[in-house]
Parts: structure tokens; sequence; C-alpha cells
């Protein structure tokens, strides 16, 4: 039987050898690192210069600063109708260097939901086709600009003027929803500006401020579920449920007062603090295309009163 030994081990053992020579010498590798070094130094000091000058996206010059969006029904409401709302808002936008956008109410597949919701896509597709513009105000096709001198900006939008018109505390739904308005919020942080009348939220005058948060807000707004609830003011009352369900929504959300933005026909809405008064900046005929009224009636008086103030010289 042969027994396992174990290998001897050498008496020689090989030599130490040594590492290879590095692939950069020391001093060619101090220089890359001198290099990096720099290349990181030149970064911060360019982005400290692109903070300090405004940093962030650059708009293109010549950018609206505001895009005024209406849906228009030529079909239901009359080609002379539509021309003077368009003339209404593209004679404001002119004096203060705005834009206007009329898509039809034909222009988006709703599905089958009623046509109020065109809105929604409308201002989606607005912030796709003006990509640097700052707001983009939605005004629905049954109302006026009434005062031409007040601007989207300095009357409603800049940061200190928002917070002094904002209503804290509010219950989104009147008179005693327990979701309201958040009572700290500040004015850099509002994203979406509208009223409420006496039944809710009024949607048919409102500003969203172009980003990021507008595209997910108007995305959420549009979704197909909701669409498919078949709520009995259809759009709003999809508005009023996602803001009370979705604090990201009502986190940079503002109330302000109705008269503010969108001021109704006093003939047909008896909460006077919402009825609109000479000098306000819209007058809405909310309401108007319901059984029993006449929106091109209703319209007639405020159109000769715009253009006699737009056009007074």
């Amino acid at each position: 039987m042969h027994l396992a030994f174990p290998s001897r081990k050498t008496s020689n053992p090989p030599q130490y050898l040594p590492s290879r020579t590095p692939r950069f010498p020391t001093l060619r590798r101090s220089r890359v690192q001198a290099f990096v070094v720099g290349a990181l130094v030149v970064g911060a000091v360019l982005w400290l210069i692109s903070s300090i000058s405004g940093g962030g996206e650059r708009i293109p010059s010549g950018t609206p600063p505001v895009v005024i969006v209406t849906v228009v029904d030529e079909e239901s409401y009359g080609q002379a109708y539509v021309k003077n709302v368009k003339e209404n808002r593209r004679e404001y936008a002119k004096r203060h260097g705005y834009t206007t956008f009329f898509p039809s109410v034909g222009d988006y597949d709703l599905g089958g939901s009623p046509v109020s919701w065109a809105k929604v896509p409308a201002c989606r597709h607005a912030i796709t086709k003006f990509p640097h513009t700052t707001y983009i105000w939605y005004l629905d096709q049954n109302s006026f600009i009434m005062n031409p001198e007040l601007k989207v900006e300095s009357h409603i939008m800049e940061k200190k003027r928002l917070e002094s018109l904002m209503i804290k505390n509010q219950p989104i739904v009147p008179p005693d929803s327990v979701i309201k308005t958040w009572p700290h919020l500040k004015g850099e942080n509002i994203e979406f500006a509208l009223t409420q009348d006496k039944d809710g939220l009024a949607q048919g005058s409102f500003i969203v401020r172009r980003g990021e948060w507008a595209k997910f807000f108007l995305d959420t707004w549009f979704d197909p579920l909701y669409r498919s609830y078949n709520f009995q003011k259809a759009d709003t009352h999809a508005l009023e449920h996602i803001v009370q369900w979705h604090p990201t929504i009502l986190s940079k959300l503002v109330l302000i007062p109705q008269r503010t933005l969108n001021a109704y026909n006093p003939a047909y809405y008896d909460a006077k603090e919402g009825q609109y008064t000479d000098g306000d900046f819209v007058v809405r005929f909310a309401g108007c295309d319901t059984v029993g009224r006449d929106c091109i009636k209703e319209a007639e008086p405020f159109s000769k009163q715009w253009r006699t103030i737009f056009y007074a010289r």
C-alpha cells in the first residue's frame, strides 16, 4: 500500500518579483488629476454665474408670457359670435405682448364625454405648442375680457399679489366641505389659480403655470377614469374630486375672489360678491347654454361695452 506524502517544498523559493511599472508615470498622473480638479472648479464657477444671473430655463426672446386659451364652437354658436370672442381676446393680448390659442371643440377625442371637457386637452395642447410661455389662461367662450389695462402677472400671479388675494382655509365645495385650502401657502408655491362661485369651483376662467406640475395636473384631470364617472357637472365635479383627494394638487392651488378673474352676469347670478361690476377684469355668462337662456343675447350688451372700452381713444 502506498501512502500519500505531502509534496516537498523547495528549499530555493523563487525570488520576489516586483510589481509592474505603472502605466502612467507619477508626473502624468498628477497632471490628469490637476485637469479633473480644474474642470470641476470651472464647472462650479459657471453654475454659480448661471444661478446669479437667473439660471434655469432660458426663455427665447419674444416668447409671450401668457397664452389665452379659448375653445370655440362655431357650429353651435355661429361665425359672428365666435369672431367677436376671438377679437376680444386678440385685442387684449396685443396690448400686453400675450398670444391667443383657439382650438375647436371638435379637435380633441373626448371619448363620448361632454364637450365641456375639451378645455383640459386644449390647455395641455397649449403647453406643447408654446413650450416657453409662463402662464396658460383658460377663458371660457361665453365670456369677455372687460378691462384691458389689467395684466395677468401684476393683477393676479405676482407672488405677493397672490398672497394678498388667496382665500385661506376655505372649503373646496361650499359651504361645509371638510377639505379646505391650505392656510400657510406661499406665493412662490402656487401653480394653479381659480375662483369659486356659490356652488363650488368655477373652472370657466383659470390660470395654470406652465411646467411639469401643470402637465401632471391636466393629465390627471383628463384621466379616462374620471371621465367615465359621469359626474353630474362633468369636468367641474371631476376637478373638485381630484382637488379633494390629491394633496399634490391641493397644495399648489389658490382660490381668489371671484370678481378678480371670473365675475358673472348680474342678470342671472344672485350672489352679490360674484356679480360683474364695471372695471372688473372679466365677465362670464355662466350657465347661458342651459334651457331658457341664450348666450348670444346675453353677450350683446357686454360686447358693445368691451368695444367701447377697448377702442376709446
